[in-house]
C-alpha cells in the first residue's frame, strides 16, 4: 500500500494511492496516520479494503508528511562511503545519531525555509522508515520487522549552524521544513529490497546527487537495531538514514541553496518531492 495523508495544514485527511495511482479517502477507517495506524494489525485491516469501495479524490491535494504525532524524528549521519569521502570525513565505525526536532517535519512538496542568518543552506536526499511496532533492544536479524514501510526525506541541513557554530548537529538539522517527508509511505512488503534502490536530486534542473541504497556504510536494519539500543522506537517513529554524495558541501567550490531554488528529489519505488526555497 502507498499511505499518504492530504489536505491543507493542520487539517490532512487520510488516503490511499490505488494502482491506478488515484488518490482514495480513507477518513471513514481511521481518523488519521498516526504511529497506531501503522501497527500490524491496522495495516492488515486497511489492506483487506477494495480501494474500490473507498471514495476518490478528485483534483491534486497537497499532500502531508505521512505521518502525525511522531515521538521523535532521528537521524543517522555520513552513512553513505562515497558521501564520506566527498566531506573528507572518516568512515565512522558505528552509526552516527542526531535528533531532528519534530517540528522540522514537513510535506513534500511544502516550501522550504531559509533561516534568518543562514549562508550554507544544503540538501540531502534520503530513504527513512516509519516505525510501525515499538523497537526496544531488537536485534539486526530482527530489526525490519518493526518497520511499517520507507518514505523520501530531503535531511535539509545548514551546514554553517551545523558545524561551525557551538553544540551538536541538531541545531542545523531542525529549522521549520527542514524534513520533507513522503510524498507516501509505502509499506515494507512492497520493497523487495531496501538496501538496493536507486536515489537522486536536482536542484534548478541540474542533477547533483545520484546514489544507491547499496553503498550504505550501515545497512537500514543495523541502524534501526542500533539505535533502539539507546532509545526506544515508537509507532510512527521516523529514522532517516544518511544520504549518498552530490551535496553542496561536498561541491567544488561549495555551492548552498538560495531564495527561489527549486530541489527536486526521488527514490525508487518511493516517489518523488519538489522544495522551493523561500525567506523565513
Amino acid at each position: 500500500m502507498k499511505l499518504v495523508r492530504y489536505g491543507e495544514k493542520g487539517a490532512e485527511k487520510p488516503g490511499l494511492i490505488d494502482k491506478s495511482g488515484q488518490l482514495r479517502d480513507l477518513s471513514a477507517h481511521l481518523k488519521d496516520l498516526t504511529g497506531d495506524a501503522y501497527s500490524p494489525e491496522q495495516l492488515k485491516k486497511l489492506a483487506a479494503l477494495d480501494p474500490a469501495s473507498l471514495p476518490a479524490v478528485s483534483g491534486k491535494p497537497r499532500f502531508g508528511a505521512p505521518v502525525t504525532g511522531i515521538s521523535k524524528f532521528v537521524a543517522i549521519g555520513l552513512n553513505y562511503s562515497d558521501h564520506a569521502k566527498e566531506t573528507g570525513a572518516a568512515i565512522p565505525t558505528e552509526p552516527i545519531i542526531f535528533m531532528k526536532a519534530n517540528t522540522s517535519l514537513s510535506g513534500p512538496n511544502d516550501a522550504v525555509e531559509k533561516p534568518r542568518g543562514s549562508t550554507k543552506l544544503d540538501w540531502e536526499v534520503e530513504i527513512a522508515a516509519i516505525i510501525g511496532t515499538r523497537a526496544k533492544y531488537v536485534s539486526e536479524a530482527d530489526a525490519l520487522n518493526h518497520v511499517a514501510g520507507y518514505c523520501v526525506c530531503n535531511d535539509v541541513s545548514e551546514r554553517n549552524f551545523q558545524t561551525e557554530r557551538l553544540g551538536q548537529w541538531t541545531k542545523g538539522k531542525s529549522h521549520d521544513t527542514f524534513g520533507p517527508v513522503g510524498p507516501w509511505l509505502v509499506t515494507r512488503d512492497e520493497i523487495a529490497d531496501v538496501q538496493n534502490l536507486s536515489m537522486w536530486l536536482d536542484v534548478n534542473g541540474q542533477r547533483r546527487q545520484t546514489g544507491s541504497t547499496k553503498t550504505m556504510i550501515f545497512t537500514m536494519a543495523k541502524c534501526i537495531s542500533y539505535v533502539s539500543q539507546f532509545m526506544t522506537l515508537l509507532p510512527g517513529d521516523i529514522i532517516t538514514t544518511g544520504t549518498p554524495p552530490g551535496v553542496g558541501l561536498g561541491m567544488k567550490p561549495p555551492t548552498f541553496l538560495n531564495v527561489g531554488d527549486v530541489v527536486t528529489l526521488g527514490i525508487e519505488g518511493l516517489g518523488e518531492q519538489r522544495q522551493e526555497i523561500v525567506a523565513a
